[in-house]
């Protein structure tokens, strides 16, 4: 990390920027790739966390460039981010407080065992995954799409949501609530989030494969029983 000062049309302001890819969070790298046509400045407001219009009323631009060489070394770091497979052995949120106390660090072991659950977390981790891997191929082709796929890292925070909610909040599972946990996941540091979900999407394929609802698949044999007991029935009614 380093820190500079500069000046401002109203004093001075102090830009703190991370040098290292774990100095980043996965929240402030969902926004670098979302945008498309970035400009310095809005990499350095992403970055740094402080608000566009601000970084626009300093005096000088030229201040701006010593952070030129940061971006740049953080972007070529950024090209090999999806190829670490190193799995934190745990992960630290720091939670809301309760009826307005102090917010709470809690620590939650990865466990070696990557198994989603409960039962809820579970297919809808699946059906994250499997969207993901069906909007790749319908874009791509399915020609080893396993080499070229590479999951956005907006589908990696929604599987890590439902991987890290009930073990880091105790609490029971809750669709609802777990849209909202989205925001926690968004703080831990890329480079300990991105294993992590990598390891859902490449190494997990049963959870690419769509499963066919149980009523869908009972309503088959419901009919054909009908369709059985229909024919027992007029057989029984010729004479």
């Amino acid at each position: 990390m380093i820190e500079r000062i500069v000046k401002t049309t109203v004093g001075k302001l102090c830009i703190q920027m991370p040098t290292q890819l774990n100095e980043i969070s996965l929240g402030q790298m969902m926004y670098l790739q979302a945008k498309t046509d970035i400009t310095d400045i809005e990499a350095i407001s992403i970055l740094s966390g402080i608000p566009v219009p601000e970084l626009q009323n300093i005096k000088n631009y030229d201040e701006l460039h010593q952070f030129g060489d940061t971006v740049f070394s953080l972007s070529n770091q950024i090209k090999y981010l999806y190829s670490s497979n190193v799995i934190p052995k745990e992960v630290t949120f720091t939670l809301p407080g309760i009826n307005g106390s102090s917010p709470k660090e809690t620590m939650v072991k990865v466990m070696q065992n990557l198994s989603v659950e409960p039962a809820g977390a579970f297919m809808a981790a699946r059906d994250i995954i499997t969207e993901e891997i069906n909007t790749h191929i319908k874009t791509h082709g399915e020609d080893d799409w396993q080499e070229q796929f590479n999951p956005s890292l907006n589908a990696c925070c929604q599987v890590l949501a439902q991987y890290f909610y009930c073990r880091a909040t105790g609490k029971q599972y809750n669709e609802y609530e777990v849209e909202s946990f989205v925001d926690e996941v968004k703080k831990l540091r890329v480079t300990e989030a991105l294993p992590i979900s990598k390891h859902f999407f490449t190494c997990y394929p049963n959870l690419s494969i769509p499963k066919t609802n149980f009523w869908l698949r009972l309503l088959p044999r419901l009919k054909n029983g009908r369709g059985s007991n229909r024919s027992k029935n007029s057989s029984i009614s010729i004479p």
